[in-house]
């Protein structure tokens, strides 16, 4: 009989092993645990312990039939008498401190997955290569949202893929060769259809909504010049055959698959409709070939994050747009003789690193304001309001300033909808794909 320790503690692991996994696995089954967390431990580190079970086995068996092919014997196991005394100690300390081992590693792997997945550990671990991202991310409508739920997800596979993923990252962070800035779009990132549709719903009909784009002038009084629109977001429910505004591009019955010739998805020649009805149109423009489309590599079909591309990590096109954001929002005082001008042009200013930036800021306005008479409360919230902007908007180290990172949505600050709403991507018919404004708003 092989009595060698390898092959006994190999029997044990593939026993406690394989039950452990069984028993998850029908959790597993009948949706009793949804924890991607248990689903790693079990169907990934046990498989394991299970295997290198295996393994221990004929390992041990090998060496038990050497020893005996030495004329040493088989292996003997100490005799062990839990009449005595100091047996029973023993082995009441072994069992405590095995318990206390087990609970303070149990407690200790539970809490670094669950640090992995917390933004903190997204933005803070990765400081300088995330601090864009992150500030955003705090500062986004999206701030309660963990950046796991959009960009691992749930499910063990989900979770291994992106934790490799984040491997090769980390690799990259502690030898210094990652891109500056974190290039963008994110060609791994989960479906919208599993991140932004489980919140909203693309058949929901939205009807119109109005929207007031701040805006103010660069003479003394800071004149506001809003800009008013009823934008026709849309939608479609299918049942009712509702399908018009901007979110006519997420009906459930239409397909818009496209081709981009870039990485940032903002040169398209090539859309591809299939309607209710199965029709199929394709539109091109006149400057690309078919040989070009297909070399071109990505077809992508649309959805959410196609527009809205920066739902989340939003950056201020402008300084102008950054400024005229805060004087809406009251951060800057409007009664501020030329508030938005002089906030503009220091923030227009090339600074080698934040703390430069605020101290010039800070220099910049008071130098200004000396000879304005101006109320020092005032003057106090503008190089607040103006420093805090650069601080949330231009990272010097991740080279990212304004405009580094477009936004899509609409088409004042980017191409947006132009990139296939310009009047140039035509069918075969002689249809294009329409630049009409009033398609998805109107000018109040």
């Amino acid at each position: 009989m092989n009595r060698h320790p390898l092959t006994v503690i190999g029997a044990w692991l593939v026993t406690l092993s394989a039950f452990a996994f069984l028993f998850v696995f029908f959790l597993d089954v009948f949706g009793i645990h949804h924890s991607p967390y248990v689903g790693l431990v079990f169907f990934v580190i046990l498989p394991m312990f299970f295997v290198l079970g295996l393994l221990m086995i004929p390992a041990g068996a090998y060496l038990a039939r050497r020893r005996i092919a030495k004329g040493l014997g088989p292996w003997v196991w100490p005799t062990i008498n839990f009449n005595e005394p100091r047996f029973q100690r023993g082995a009441a300390i072994i069992g405590a401190l095995t318990v206390v081992n087990v609970l303070i590693v149990s407690l200790a792997t539970y809490r670094g997955v669950e640090f992995m997945e917390s933004t903190e550990f997204c933005g803070r671990v990765c400081h300088t290569v995330m601090e864009p991202e992150y500030v955003a991310h705090q500062d986004g409508p999206h701030s309660r949202i963990a950046c796991v739920d959009c960009h691992v997800g749930s499910g063990v596979s989900s979770y291994i893929y992106y934790k490799l993923n984040g491997a090769r990252q980390l690799a990259h962070l502690v030898t210094g060769h990652y891109p500056r800035p974190v290039p963008s779009p994110v060609f791994n990132l989960r479906p919208a259809r599993n991140t932004c549709e489980q919140c909203h719903w693309p058949a929901k009909f939205h009807g119109d909504k109005v929207e007031v784009i701040p805006s103010f002038s660069d003479d003394e009084k800071n004149s506001p010049t809003p800009t008013t629109l009823v934008l026709h977001i849309g939608g479609g429910m299918p049942r009712f055959g509702l399908g018009a505004g901007i979110h006519w591009h997420t009906n459930t019955q239409i397909e818009i698959d496209y081709v981009a010739t870039d990485a940032k998805r903002e040169v398209i020649p090539y859309v591809r409709v299939k309607g209710a009805d199965g029709k199929v149109v394709e539109y091109k423009t006149a400057d690309v070939t078919d040989a070009q489309i297909a070399a071109a590599g990505e077809s992508r079909r649309m959805d959410c994050v196609d527009c809205h591309n920066r739902p989340t990590h939003t950056f201020a096109a402008t300084p102008e747009r950054a400024v005229d954001g805060a004087i809406f929002a009251g951060a800057i005082p409007a009664t501020l003789p030329f508030a938005r001008r002089e906030a503009v042009q220091a923030l227009k200013g090339e600074y080698p690193d934040r703390a430069a930036a605020e101290s010039a800021i800070d220099q910049k306005l008071r130098a200004f304001y000396t000879s304005q008479s101006a109320p020092k409360a005032d003057v106090d919230r503008l190089v607040s309001a103006t420093q805090f902007l650069y601080g949330r908007n231009v990272f010097p180290i991740m080279k990212v300033t304004w405009g580094t990172h477009p936004n899509h949505v609409g088409h004042t600050d980017s191409a947006g909808c132009f990139r296939c709403h310009d009047d140039q991507h035509k069918a075969a018919d002689g249809k294009v794909i329409r630049q009409d404004c009033e398609l998805c708003h109107e000018m109040k």
